[in-house]
């Protein structure tokens, strides 16, 4: 007989069928016993008016049962499985470290992370990997359908060029190379080749970082384009395409999602230093006035979401265009969500004058960059792009405040397992 999944089992009532799956938990009383059989949609309630036979049955043990689906409105989708027949495919013969039945995990973090293969079949650390999954598949949808194309750049890079983060050295063959810190230069050489290109894909920071904010490999949905005006064209794409991903995780985890207002409220980083009530002359925004901006916007402009448009020059990667009309501020942006940097994105420059200008002013040598630059030697169209982080957009959606609750495995400054 083949399976149906614990969703399916209201279809079939009256019927004999066969479900299988982890046993999230046993309630065994006087006259009955219940067995709680979860699955990767959801729990299954079967009766067993023997209490003895579950006796021996252990929790996370994997079984098969076969069944007739019985209406009971009290009963998980308000169905239950009568008369069964069980069979253990995979005993579990070790006590477990913590429980999984109850609505949230007991155990701490870092037993939770220590234990990662049991923690995530939780039903709500399985969620927040859920709305993770969602948000990609909507990134990629809303992308595809501005015609950007899917692209792979490489994780081993020569150089450690990019934007004067931390990076990882690796031994490659017997010579030193680097895990790369974004897809970032990759992606604007790909511009030359599609005009408009994503990717989805780790990157990695050696940055001594130990907050609840901060991993050391984190996943980075990032998108370029090209043929743009300025920085407020990638700025459209960009709300366009948080719309499609809301959605989807709306549709999708079934979870509450924020509007997306179809202009999303920017201010100047000047203007964002008033805001805040941040000291005149500060080149950056610290945690304290992000959450400041945050209930700014949603107070004014009823908006989760705010851009801050034109950072100083000083504070963005060489290959940021700057302000025609005020050079020493940037044509890029931050996207804030809920009062938390999750977007950082902006217009690049694109004639190879220009970047040889730009790197010999900060005091780098050409040679390492050599191979991005022939791309804008050959010819370049005006282009921009972003990078969201996922975990911190998930975790922000959620409302949980550590990164980690909401990757698989997260690689930190202290953790490289399991």
């Amino acid at each position: 007989m083949q399976r149906i999944l614990s969703t399916q089992l209201a279809q079939h009532a009256g019927e004999t069928v066969t479900i299988a799956g982890w046993i999230h938990r046993r309630r065994l009383l006087k006259s009955v016993a219940f067995l709680i059989v979860r699955d990767a949609e959801g729990l299954s309630q079967v009766v067993v008016k023997e209490a003895k036979a579950l006796e021996t049955l252990t929790e996370e043990s994997v079984v098969e049962v076969t069944a007739t689906v019985t209406r009971n409105e009290q009963a998980p989708g308000g169905v239950e499985l009568t008369g069964p027949s069980i069979r253990v495919l995979s005993a579990v013969d070790v006590p477990l470290p913590f429980a999984l039945h109850r609505p949230a995990l007991s155990a701490s973090l870092p037993t939770q992370l220590d234990h990662a293969a049991l923690a995530l079949r939780h039903p709500a650390r399985r969620a927040a990997l859920k709305v993770a999954a969602a948000a990609t598949a909507g990134f990629r949808t809303a992308l595809s359908e501005q015609r950007f194309v899917e692209i792979q750049t490489p994780k081993i890079v020569g150089s450690s060029t990019e934007s004067g983060a931390n990076v990882f050295p690796i031994d490659y063959f017997g010579r030193p190379a680097y895990l790369a810190q974004s897809p970032q230069l990759y992606k604007q050489l790909m511009v030359g080749v599609f005009e408009r290109v994503f990717e989805v894909g780790p990157v990695f920071r050696a940055e001594p970082s130990d907050t609840a904010r901060h991993l050391a490999q984190y996943t980075s949905l990032d998108a370029e384009m090209g043929f743009i005006t300025d920085h407020r064209d990638v700025m459209a794409t960009l709300t366009r395409t948080l719309s499609v991903m809301m959605a989807t995780v709306a549709a999708r985890a079934r979870v509450a999602t924020p509007k997306v207002l179809p202009e999303i409220p920017a201010v100047s980083f000047t203007e964002a230093l008033r805001i805040a009530g941040a000291a005149e002359g500060e080149e950056d925004l610290s945690p304290a006035h992000e959450r400041a901006l945050g209930e700014w916007a949603l107070r004014e402009h009823d908006s989760e979401f705010l851009y801050v448009t034109g950072y100083p020059m000083r504070k963005r990667p060489f290959y940021t265009h700057p302000d025609p009309s005020s050079t020493a501020y940037s044509n890029g942006f931050d996207l804030l969500f809920r009062g938390l940097e999750i977007v950082t994105g902006g217009q690049r420059l694109h004639r190879h004058a220009d970047y040889v200008a730009a790197l010999t002013a900060a005091g780098e040598p050409l040679e390492p960059y050599r191979g991005y630059l022939d791309g804008f030697k050959y010819g370049m169209p005006p282009h921009g792009g972003w990078a969201i982080g996922l975990e911190r957009f998930v975790a922000r959606l959620l409302g949980i405040a550590n990164v980690r609750e909401v990757t698989a495995f997260p690689r930190d400054l202290h953790r490289i397992t399991p």
